[in-house]
């Protein structure tokens, strides 16, 4: 099954191949748990909205639309999953882009492990900066702008995946960097 789609792995598994299940679990099992994690902000909720991702997924296979992109139809159980799981808890993540490791793969950039210490220095005031723009954004911005520099989505897989209009989309990502442009010239 080394180069089988999405959609073969599916039919196999309607068809009672259950490894074929698995072999999609395996797949997307580290991006689910990283954009969870995005959403709740700490490992334990995180490992209990991803599972509670795949029970869905599981339940729900059949009704699956196989016209729908598989990718995207399953980052939408994960985002409506963790909102969900959110909404009954009440709380929202201070940062829509750190990793279940505390990294922050859209700042990994701006730190360059050559520099010397007074660089560093800088670049992580810089660093720390761009987390603190991000933190005001509501999080409709922040999703988006997760989506697309931190899971690389294209504008039409994040409206699909958040069940939106594409020029929505393209709106709430202009709209969110022009905000952060706002925050770095104040």
């Amino acid at each position: 099954m080394e180069h089988t789609t999405d959609l073969e792995l599916v039919q196999y598994y309607l068809n009672g191949d259950e490894k074929s299940l698995e072999v999609l679990i395996q797949q997307y099992l580290k991006p689910i748990h990283g954009f969870v994690y995005r959403y709740v902000g700490n490992r334990q909720d995180t490992e209990e909205v991803t599972q509670e991702v795949f029970v869905k997924v599981w339940r729900n296979l059949k009704k699956y639309d196989q016209s729908q992109n598989f990718k995207t139809w399953l980052f939408s159980i994960a985002k409506n999953t963790a909102i969900d799981f959110l909404k009954k808890k009440k709380t929202v993540p201070f940062s829509a882009f750190e990793t279940e490791d505390g990294e922050n793969p859209v700042l990994a950039g701006i730190v360059d492990a050559n520099a010397l210490p007074d660089e560093l220095m800088q670049k992580k005031d810089v660093a720390d900066v761009v987390t603190r723009s991000l933190a005001t954004l509501s999080p409709r911005y922040r999703t988006v702008l997760a989506l697309r520099y931190t899971n690389q989505f294209t504008f039409r897989e994040i409206a699909e995946s958040l069940r939106e209009p594409l020029d929505t989309v393209k709106s709430r990502h202009r709209r969110a960097l022009g905000m952060l442009k706002k925050y770095f010239v104040n």
